[in-house]
């Protein structure tokens, strides 16, 4: 009884048949590729339609010029600084522009394009897999529709940033899975590719490893595909495959950029939390769709289509005779590699990453961070059989609330796809989220802003490059205090030259408008280990919650300090005591980290200390500062 009991748990819907396919089927088939091929040419038309490219989608790009250049991975040449969160998009898109030798624009948004089309297909396809294809009767669109309509996830469609590998990372690994456990003997090749594959998530995000994880665990300790000689043989493949390259990356990655995960993450403190501004941000992406009505909808629909396996789970529970704990880790063993399992494990990753987003404090980018979780969600309702969901007592009723919930999704998606979720006049609410596409075709006066000039009509960027212009000789380039003005700080030394260095936080559209020789910093952090590891403000704008004055960024360049050399609204005093700062140890051994020759000493160095830098902090205020090193104040002229 137990072990019969346990063989109903791997089955969250009937097996496929063991049948050839009829005629019947063909229907069905046809029904469910033109499904997938409205789908498909709906999100590109949406994604295209709302066309752009974000000031973040730039500083990507600056990166891959260095890379074309041949300065290595990095922002500013001689400063190894990982400024890219995502770490195959980065080599997507230089790949891309090495076989293409098209603008790096173009490349960002034709990759966003073909990406995002992958993911719709591959999601149907896997769904449509897991129900018994078209076995299952006719496959209608459900959770892809709510997707597809929903304003942010065309907005990211183009945006430059990773957004649509995420999505197509998760859609192949769901497509992966869901075929891996339908299968009565997976092969060993395949096997260890779909292991590779869910390897790869730290690469595409670090987050993703809640889902990356998991699968490799399912693939490593589920029953052994083909032969069963050997098991730890193939376990050990397993981990060898899904770990290589992320493992390789890693140590890498301590070694050249001297932190365990991107400087991003540094800059953005993702180790605090912030439950209160994540919670804003959740509604800001559910309140204004009314997202939680076609989310309830494809609930209960889904379980209608699956009363049969919870009936099955209910009698097992309740089961008169309780299984041994050798059966039940048997059974467990056996119900990782089916169809129910993969259902958990994204819905699982879903929720994980939901509680991620809302810890961190969201994003300061409208929907962006929950669309992935969202997606994670729908993956198993991404297309519904009608048959199943109508079937209720062969009665009429079912079918007709069967269509009935398929409208209401349907209008429902309508009616989101046209929702303007800001209505502020600068598309920014007063908590600081922001529909960036909006803001920056009102800010720059182009529906579509994508190439790097469309920017130059951004404010006070064509005045920031006439500045960089009239001074050959170098200089640090910084904001006056009314924001509207620049100004350039001079070397130290009146007969040396030095690099131009631009002090701002908008890193992408400078940097893009910008040869590689002039080094771009932000008071941020994302490009200016300085101002990275400084603590954040606690009720600044999420994303935004450093800010490095920039006295810390004239000394540390080796400007000029003294009036009237130094602009009148910086302190001399201050520099001074700043440069005291800067002397600390423990500092001036984090600058040389990323600065210093990449020397073998040096490589190890920075893996030996990476978690050290990571969570090392610098008090912005240089009185404070000097305390916390316990240096010796400098005297100041009276």
């Amino acid at each position: 009884m137990a072990r019969v009991g346990l063989s109903l748990l791997p089955a969250l819907a009937a097996d496929e048949e063991v049948a050839p396919r009829t005629v019947a089927h063909r229907p069905y088939r046809i029904g469910l590729i033109g499904g997938i091929a409205a789908a498909a040419i709906l999100f590109t038309f949406g994604g295209w339609e709302r066309r752009w490219i974000a000031d973040d989608g730039l500083t990507v790009l600056r990166t891959v010029r260095n890379l074309l250049a041949g300065n290595g991975p990095v922002f500013n040449a001689g400063e190894r600084v990982e400024v890219n969160t995502s770490t195959a998009w980065t080599y997507l898109i230089w790949f891309g522009s090495w076989v293409t030798r098209a603008r790096l624009e173009y490349v960002a948004v034709g990759s966003g394009l073909i990406l995002s089309v992958v993911a719709i297909v591959a999601a149907m396809l896997g769904t449509a897999r897991l129900w018994g294809g078209a076995r299952a009767g006719l496959l209608l669109p459900a959770g892809v529709l709510v997707y597809i309509a929903l304003p942010p996830a065309r907005d990211y469609v183009t945006s430059g940033l990773e957004s649509s590998l995420v999505v197509c990372w998760l859609a192949v690994l769901w497509r992966g899975l869901i075929t891996w456990s339908r299968s009565e003997k997976p092969g060993m090749t395949s096997s260890l590719a779909l292991a590779f594959l869910a390897g790869l998530a730290p690469l595409v995000r670090p987050e993703l490893v809640l889902v990356g994880a998991p699968a490799v665990f399912m693939i490593c300790c589920a029953p052994l595909p083909e032969s069963r000689s050997r098991p730890w043989l193939f376990r050990v493949a397993t981990v060898v495959a899904a770990g290589l390259v992320p493992v390789s990356y890693q140590i890498w990655r301590m070694g050249y950029y001297g932190l365990p995960y991107p400087n991003t993450a540094v800059a953005k403190d993702v180790s605090g939390s912030k439950w209160r501004q994540g919670l804003v941000y959740l509604w800001n992406f559910v309140g204004p769709y009314w997202l939680w009505v076609p989310l309830v909808i494809l609930g209960v629909a889904a379980l209608f289509a699956l009363r049969s396996w919870l009936s099955d789970v209910v009698s097992l529970i309740f089961a008169d005779v309780k299984p041994t704990a050798r059966e039940v880790i048997r059974g467990i063993r056996t119900w990782l590699r089916t169809p129910s399992a993969v259902v958990t494990l994204m819905l699982g990753a879903g929720l994980l990453l939901t509680l991620y987003e809302l810890r961190v404090g969201g994003d300061f980018m409208h929907g962006r961070m929950l669309l992935p979780p969202l997606f994670c969600l729908l993956l198993p309702v991404m297309v519904l059989p009608l048959k199943a969901i109508a079937e209720h007592q062969n009665s009429r009723h079912g079918r007709l609330a069967a269509a009935g919930a398929f409208s209401a999704i349907a209008g429902w998606a309508l009616l989101a796809a046209d929702v303007t979720a800001i209505e502020t006049p600068n598309a920014i609410t007063p908590s600081g989220i922001a529909d960036e596409r909006l803001y920056y075709a009102r800010s720059t006066g182009h529906p579509h802003p994508i190439r790097a000039e469309d920017y130059l009509d951004y404010p006070r960027i064509r005045p920031m490059l006439r500045e960089v212009a009239r001074h050959p000789d170098g200089g640090l380039l910084i904001n006056t205090p009314s924001f509207q003005d620049w100004r350039t700080v001079p070397p130290h030394n009146p007969d040396a030259t030095a690099p131009n260095t631009v002090f701002y936080m908008n890193l992408g559209m400078i940097s893009m408008n910008l040869p590689l020789e002039v080094r771009v910093l932000d008071p941020m952090g994302l490009a200016y280990p300085l101002a990275a590891h400084t603590f954040r403000f606690p009720d600044a704008r999420i994303g935004h919650d450093k800010n490095l004055d920039s006295d810390w960024a004239v000394v540390d360049a080796g400007m000029a300090t003294e009036h009237p050399r130094l602009p009148w609204y910086l302190d001399e005093g201050w520099t001074t005591r700043i440069r005291t700062a800067l002397s600390c140890p423990e500092t001036r051994d984090l600058l040389a980290s990323t600065r210093a020759p990449l020397t073998f000493d040096r490589f190890r160095r920075n893996i030996h200390r990476s978690l050290s830098y990571a969570g090392y902090r610098i008090d912005r205020v240089p009185e404070f500062e000097i305390e916390r090193c316990r240096l010796q104040p400098a005297r100041t002229a009276s």
